[in-house]
């Protein structure tokens, strides 16, 4: 009996030890990014050096010249909800394994399709979508915990940044977003009868995309034709008519800005046209 008892007490301090929860050494990160017109998710393990010396021959922390998962753990996984370029080729929808080739001056990005490998193990070359290489750089600052991250976020680029000690790799990723738009408005624009309101998303578009302010103007004016009460797009014909360099005209949107919005009691369009003048 007393050896049963024991037994039993054996056998709850193991199961109370098994349910005993620890920080994992390597946490996991994932990033939804938006971009162009879908996102970007990104989700790796996030190592400490721990005084460990990286970027050396048969280094466990991103070993020099070998193939590397690009984290801890799992290879590290990128997802594209609509169409990128890497590397000068263009990728589907879909989702990649990233891995890298370490260099002392080069790293040699490496986007595979072997998306249930764990780390390099069933790594395949054949199902690589896209190789290329980018400089590393040297950083001032040291990245004690390895660290993957989004940044310089533009309409058509972006840079996929790799960071870890003292080195700094910069990916870029780009997107073809301007065609798509030009298709939608030149669509919306051939409707029968026109909604008023891709007037102003077309005239949006001639000024900071295609960088055609007569058409932008046109567009704009048909706007405000529509909806005369609408001061954020005679704001939008002074800052038109401004890059133009008709001082007089844009002068006068925006005066007519601060007429319309001050009976609309909003005070940022008065003060934005207030600026805006002043600038003239």
């Amino acid at each position: 009996m007393k050896k049963i008892m024991i037994a039993a007490s054996l056998i709850c301090s193991l199961s109370g030890i098994a349910q005993i929860k620890m920080p994992a050494p390597s946490t996991t990160q994932k990033i939804t990014q938006d971009f162009g017109m879908g996102k970007i998710e990104l989700t790796y393990s996030r190592p400490n050096s721990k005084g460990r010396v990286m970027m050396k021959d048969n280094s466990e922390l991103a070993p020099l010249g070998q193939l590397w998962r690009t984290g801890a753990n799992a290879a590290t996984k990128l997802y594209f909800s609509d169409k990128v370029t890497m590397g000068g080729k263009s990728l589907d929808t879909g989702s990649y394994v990233l891995y890298t080739i370490p260099g002392k001056e080069t790293w040699e990005i490496v986007i595979n399709k072997g998306l249930n490998n764990w780390g390099t193990d069933g790594y395949k070359e054949s199902e690589d979508v896209v190789r290329f290489k980018v400089k590393s750089m040297k950083m001032a600052m040291t990245a004690e915990t390895f660290t993957l991250q989004f940044a310089n976020i533009q309409p058509e680029s972006c840079e996929l940044h790799i960071m870890w000690g003292n080195t700094a790799v910069s990916v870029p990723i780009s997107t073809n977003v301007k065609d798509r738009i030009r298709a939608q408005v030149e669509k919306a624009l051939s409707a029968d009868p026109v909604n008023p309101s891709a007037y102003g998303a077309a005239a949006t578009f001639y000024a900071e995309w295609d960088n055609n302010n007569a058409k932008a103007l046109e567009n704009i004016n048909k706007a405000t034709a529509a909806n005369p009460k609408a001061f954020w797009l005679f704001l939008q014909t002074a800052k038109i008519q401004q890059a133009m360099g008709d001082k007089v005209a844009a002068k006068a949107s925006a005066e007519k800005c601060i007429a319309v919005a001050t009976e609309a009691k909003n005070a940022d369009y008065v003060r934005m046209a207030k600026e805006l003048i002043a600038k003239l």
